[in-house]
């Protein structure tokens, strides 16, 4: 195997073996999501099992991610330092939080909530792992088309990986929805075994226990404020008009395609979040107008003073996020939104926004690694 020698990390990468590293982790990845999509349905119809297909699936995707965070490490190939201490840190994580969560499992029983501790440890590891993916994919791959579609589906695995945890309030919000309906998604096994660990019976307050397990203000402040920071660093990464709203649309499209897979095979159904797609265009826009607007209405002072003044007049744009919210809360479903904690969001969003700007202008927007231009040969 010629590659397979040890070396720093940061060594020049063939390309041909460039693109098979990261291709490999786009299929890990893919994998991933597949079986995570698959999971959260599954766990509102079935009672929890360690081996069940989608945690099987979700594990294809997880092998591939070590075996690839081992020649990383050993060769030194399609990363420089900073992102292979990120890949190890989260595969790391990642590999502890597993038995960890099999532990609360065993202690807590069903612990349905996607909000556990064990839970949030999984998908801490899945963003650094995503994270220096990233960065390794943005140092080497060479400019053009291709560089820019991968790094958007890297971007969209990082927000998928992000929004995760609200999918508890998706799936749930429409479980108690069909439970006033009389209709009732989740196998009598797993109900009862619920209503047994609350000391309830199956009544409605055991079923919003058991699928709304979070305070409201929850799914809208942690939509705005982690959602779209990550809708702001695709758009700084990518540096072009429409990035952020083509990375939320390709989020939600996956959503979309998966939800009547699921539901025509019998699983429950989900609230889907449109209203992200909404968001990655308010992205894009502040990027658009933030500085030449702020500029000419300003004048010429600090430019620390325009910087700020322009992510406070970015997350005002945010607003309309909440409508959005509104609006499908009506229309298509979404988890109960409490209006009142816009404020909360909004201060949230403007502080993440600061912190992405302050450490993209700090250490500069990392550029990628230009292939050396081709020399010129003369003619005989």
């Amino acid at each position: 195997m010629p590659y397979w020698t040890r070396g720093p990390a940061g060594r020049e990468t063939p390309q041909d073996l460039f693109r098979v590293l990261y291709f490999g982790w786009l299929l890990a990845f893919a994998f991933k999501v597949l079986g995570s999509a698959w999971d959260v349905s599954w766990h509102f119809m079935w009672l929890r099992d360690d081996l069940a297909p989608p945690h099987l699936l979700n594990s294809v995707g997880t092998a591939l991610a070590v075996a690839l965070t081992v020649i990383h490490g050993y060769t030194g190939y399609g990363v420089d330092k900073s992102a292979l201490r990120l890949i190890q840190w989260g595969t790391g994580i990642f590999l502890v939080a597993v038995p960890l969560d099999l532990i609360n499992h065993r202690v807590n029983g069903l612990d349905i909530t996607s909000w556990s501790p064990s839970h949030m440890m999984l998908y801490v590891g899945t963003l650094f792992m995503i994270a220096g993916v990233i960065r390794g994919w943005f140092m080497g791959a060479p400019p053009g088309r291709e560089r820019v579609v991968v790094l958007g589906a890297f971007m969209a695995f990082l927000l998928e990986n992000v929004h995760f945890p609200e999918q508890h309030q998706e799936y749930g919000i429409l479980s108690i929805g069909a439970w006033d309906n009389h209709t009732v998604y989740a196998e009598p096994i797993l109900l009862q075994f619920a209503a047994d660990q609350m000391g309830r019976p199956v009544d409605r307050t055991m079923m919003t226990e058991f699928t709304l397990p979070v305070p409201d203000f929850l799914y809208p402040v942690y939509a705005v404020v982690a959602g779209l920071s990550v809708l702001v660093v695709a758009r700084l990464l990518i540096g072009r008009f429409g990035a952020a709203t083509l990375v939320a649309a390709g989020y939600v499209g996956f959503r979309t395609v998966a939800w009547p897979l699921l539901t025509f095979t019998g699983f429950p159904p989900s609230a889907l979040p449109f209203f992200l797609v909404l968001a990655g265009l308010l992205v894009d826009v502040a990027f658009l107008v933030r500085l030449p607007v702020v500029r000419a209405v300003l004048g010429s002072i600090g430019a620390t003073a325009v910087a700020y003044a322009a992510l406070a007049a970015q997350s005002a744009l945010m607003g309309p996020v909440y409508g959005a919210l509104k609006g499908q809360e009506g229309l298509l479903g979404a988890p109960p939104l409490v209006t009142s904690s816009a404020v909360w969001a909004g201060l949230g969003l403007l502080a993440a926004w600061l912190a992405v700007e302050w450490l993209a202008a700090r250490r500069g927007t990392p550029q990628p690694i230009e292939p050396p231009p081709a020399i010129a040969t003369a003619t005989p």
